[in-house]
């Protein structure tokens, strides 16, 4: 029988909130909230005085303001968070030869075969953390175990600043008494059918009928006993291309002025361009995402959501050319009511061809417009994003900071 594998699952402790905890003393033993500040703002991160009261990641931020009115909230700097994350994951580097990034502030790394070099798992881990917080001055908690799935769950309960470890012979012992909704892809929804067939613990999943799961859940039933009994296959991919590439933002109000999305949607369009000839791709498709200001139900996804798409004659990483196809989109969306979220995205990716000539348009000004690009990416690059922008392009503020790893977007210097 093969040895299993050790995935090691790293977790950055409040981020964003450490950040400015470790940067300003005088914050620290406070509680700190960092996120959108406006009405509609969300927390992306909470310091853990601030969850002392109930506050946490994704929590309107003025639902967190009744929670605690004397919390300090900061708008955050995601080039700051961006930097500090790059030299993290330097360091994870340095601990294995597989590191999968999940978002800014957590990882999987894979283990497998290197216990002769670095030591055992457990050692590893100790010294992974003890790297971070000599180099970056922040915690982080690591959870290890022989799939992905457990090695995340392990690190959940090794917060704050601790490790777990779930080893082969353990597994089950370790999911058995846990919720359902600790699985992977398991929410609201799944939980509330589960709970009908009186499955509320991983146990129960476990141990219930594949034909009664599927019935419950359809195709996925099957794949979810097999996670609860602890059976994740999945590998720890360093290098997942990106199938598509976005920007959205939500309004502090509702917006019904089609001069201000329009605004927006080149804003994001150049973002995306940006982010594409940066890892030298081309985008085909062009979507148009507009969520309505009216709720229709509870939760974050009581929204009504208009997507629209459109193909594009030849491939392209040029913003203005995105952003004509997002604004020819919107015009042919009839909208009776103001939106509260407005993205632009690209799909249908492939690799950039710089010696194919474009029979569509003329080649000298598809030149002057490549020229104009890379100047312009040269200074983003030089002062930051929004050092310079196109005529009729505004800033546009997000409820929230988010944690996604966006391919294409480094870091200013």
């Amino acid at each position: 029988m093969a040895n299993p594998r050790i995935i090691l699952h790293a977790d950055m402790d409040a981020f964003y909130a450490s950040i400015e905890q470790r940067d300003n003393p005088e914050l620290k033993g406070k509680p700190v909230c960092v996120g959108g500040s406006s009405s509609r703002g969300v927390i992306s991160a909470a310091s853990y005085e601030a969850r002392a009261f109930g506050i946490h990641s994704a929590m309107p931020s003025a639902q967190a303001r009744q929670l605690c009115p004397h919390a300090i909230f900061l708008r955050g700097d995601m080039a700051k968070y961006a930097r500090d994350s790059k030299r993290i994951f330097e360091i994870f580097r340095r601990f294995a030869p597989l590191v999968e990034g999940l978002s800014l502030d957590e990882a999987f790394l894979d283990l497998t075969g290197t216990e002769r070099l670095l030591g055992p798992a457990r050692t590893v881990a100790k010294n992974l953390r003890a790297a971070v917080r000599d180099e970056v001055g922040l915690a982080v908690s690591c959870g290890i175990a022989p799939v992905k799935m457990v090695a995340k769950i392990a690190s959940d309960e090794a917060k704050p600043d601790g490790i777990a470890e779930v080893t082969a012979e353990g597994l089950r012992g370790f999911l058995d008494p846990l919720p359902v909704g600790r699985i992977w892809g398991v929410g609201p929804v799944a939980q509330g059918r589960l709970a009908q067939q009186g499955i509320y613990t991983i146990g129960d999943l476990a141990r219930s009928d594949p034909k009664r799961l599927e019935r419950t859940l359809g195709d996925w039933g099957s794949g979810v006993r097999r996670l609860a009994r602890g059976q994740d296959v999945r590998e720890v991919e360093p290098y997942r291309e990106a199938v598509s590439m976005s920007e959205e933002n939500t309004f502090g109000e509702d917006v019904a002025d089609r001069r201000v999305m329009e605004s927006a949607i080149l804003s994001h369009a150049e973002s995306v361009a940006r982010r594409l000839r940066r890892s030298g791709l081309v985008a085909r498709t062009v979507v148009l995402k507009l969520k309505l200001g009216r709720r229709v139900a509870s939760g974050p996804r009581g929204f009504p959501l208009l997507t629209r798409r459109q193909t594009l004659r030849e491939p392209t990483n040029d913003g203005d050319v995105i952003a004509t196809a997002a604004r020819s989109l919107l015009r042919r969306t009839e909208l009776t009511e103001p939106i509260r979220l407005l993205g632009v995205g690209t799909t249908n990716l492939s690799e950039a061809n710089p010696e194919q000539l474009s029979f569509l348009e003329d080649g000298k000004r598809k030149e002057r417009r490549a020229r104009l690009n890379e100047s312009l990416d040269e200074l983003t690059d030089r002062f930051g994003p929004g050092a310079v922008r196109r005529a009729g392009q505004s800033s546009v503020e997000r409820a929230g900071l988010s944690f996604q790893i966006k391919r294409g977007e480094e870091p200013p210097e």
